[in-house]
């Protein structure tokens, strides 16, 4: 090889393995891993090493490419019973709530700052998608009701769809070829046929993936991911949604029992997070820092009107079909993370030489920054302020393992923090269901196994093994248990998911 492909080589992977070490230091700090990835790209580029990258329309295709990958992963991850009861606000969120937004940004850009109504309304679309790796990344390590974390992670993983479309409507040149009337129309097909082709590609790969005979397990990760892949290409041929067929074409596949289900999950995830790492060091790399301060009234003023105005009233206008308290109102209000999905949109602009649009990337590449240290740090204590947090509830762990898959098995684990009512109770009394049962209990660093007269200590660690047709069963006993202490059916709790 050349001199200077062993270079990158050497480059790059000194940037990957960095990345990945920087997981662990962010969580430790509370800082969001993102904001180091953008972190490096800028320290390699320019400003730093002397690398020089200004291409946009590379930005632009190979953001996309990442964005396939993560959008998969949450679909892949998601799981149909927690997002069955919070589709129609996700979706809400992801239409209507995208409008709202668009058109209070615009409205505060255009008069405060001074833009034409075009550049003004580009900047509330490109803001207006929250952003599915930040969502996943941050939400999932909070203890939060599954109905808010499964809004949220819905709305980040379908509101990409119609963004894209609008913000590359506003980003064309030219006078306007046809009515106001034929671009709703369009905006409805491509979302309309998008869904109905990633739910007919989904639907081909639990087909072809049930009764294909591999002769390798690990062909079935990348079988399934190709699937999904395939969504969005497919969504694409026919000028519909991509992004939204991908992600259906994800839930559609992640809910089903496929074989080695647990290495596809855990292969998708390892893929989400190159996704991510590539994605971010490559925004990074084609900011320009020494004009990025020029942007900090207009990044200051943008976020605070989509933070304190536009995202509350998509919210509140998002909702009002729905039965949505106050409080779970406030927390999806103030946890509509952006992060490099604004970022990559606004290379849509930049690529498509819109007057305006090396400043539209400036300010959103410096509101990300400011704001996701802002939003993220600050969720769990808006959590628990707001009272939604939900101190027990269970979470799955992926295991490669077999015997598992062969038994239609899930392992769950299950935490006794302090105050919850699980504490106190004997294994017995927890009444699970035939089919599911506590194989471990972890206290104080020791793991033993359970008898039915093992009484649970606050601080306990217990893995649970759940066959598919009464792991929802299990979930709720354990929830309800959790809640209301071994008398919860008395009291008349069954642990149905709940916000609050």
């Amino acid at each position: 090889m050349t001199p200077g492909l062993d270079l990158a080589l050497l480059l790059g992977a000194a940037v990957l393995l960095v990345a990945v070490g920087a997981v662990r230091f962010s969580t430790r700090l509370g800082v969001p891993s993102l904001l180091v990835y953008l972190a490096l790209g800028v320290a390699i580029g320019e400003a730093g090493l002397g690398i020089r990258f200004d291409d946009a329309e590379l930005t632009r295709v190979l953001g996309f490419c990442a964005l396939i990958v993560i959008i998969a992963e949450g679909g892949l991850t998601a799981r149909w019973s927690t997002l069955r009861p919070v589709l129609g606000l996700a979706g809400a969120l992801s239409t209507v709530g995208v409008l709202v937004s668009i058109v209070v940004v615009g409205l505060v850009v255009h008069l405060l700052l001074g833009l034409d109504w075009r550049l003004a309304l580009l900047y509330g679309a490109v803001l207006s998608s929250t952003d599915a790796a930040a969502v996943f990344a941050t939400l999932r390590r909070l203890r939060l009701p599954p109905r808010l974390v499964a809004t949220l992670e819905a709305e980040s993983g379908m509101n990409d769809a119609p963004v894209v479309i609008l913000v590359v409507l506003l980003s064309r040149s030219g006078p306007v070829e046809h009515p106001w009337w034929f671009e709703v129309f369009l905006v409805g097909y491509e979302l309309g046929v998008g869904a109905v082709v990633g739910l007919a590609v989904g639907l081909a790969g639990r087909f072809a993936l049930r009764r294909a005979a591999l002769p390798s397990s690990g062909l079935y990760p990348i079988a399934a991911v190709g699937f999904t892949v395939l969504a969005y290409a497919a969504g694409a041929v026919v000028h519909a949604s991509g992004f939204l067929a991908v992600y259906v074409a994800g839930v559609l596949l992640g809910n089903a029992r496929l074989p080695h289900r647990q290495a596809i999950l855990g292969f998708a995830d390892g893929l989400a997070w190159l996704a991510q790492i590539g994605l971010f060091v490559l925004l990074g790399l084609l900011a320009t820092p020494e004009r990025l301060h020029t942007a900090l009234v207009p990044a200051v003023v943008t976020g605070l009107a989509l933070l304190l105005l536009a995202r509350p009233a998509s919210v509140l206008v998002s909702a009002l079909p729905f039965r949505v308290g106050l409080r779970e109102q406030a927390f999806l209000s103030w946890a509509g993370l952006r992060g490099a999905v604004p970022i990559v949109l606004a290379t849509i602009p930049l690529s498509a030489r819109v007057p305006g649009a090396d400043r539209l990337f400036d300010a959103v590449f410096v509101l990300v920054v400011i704001f996701t240290v802002l939003q993220a740090g600050t969720l769990a204590p808006a959590a628990r302020r707001l009272r939604v947090t939900a101190p027990a509830e269970l979470a799955e762990i992926r295991v490669e393992t077999a015997p598992l898959e062969r038994m239609r098995a899930d392992l769950l684990q299950l935490e006794v923090p302090t105050g919850s009512r699980l504490a106190g109770v004997h294994v017995d009394e927890l009444r699970l269901p035939v089919g599911a049962s506590v194989t471990l209990v972890l206290r104080d660093g020791v793991g033993f196994v359970p008898g039915t007269d093992t009484r649970l200590k606050t601080g306990d660690s217990l893995l649970i093994v759940a066959t598919a047709g009464v792991r929802d069963e299990a979930e709720r006993r354990l929830r309800a248990v959790s809640r209301r202490g071994r008398l919860a059916r008395w009291f008349g709790e069954y642990g149905e998911d709940r916000d609050g």
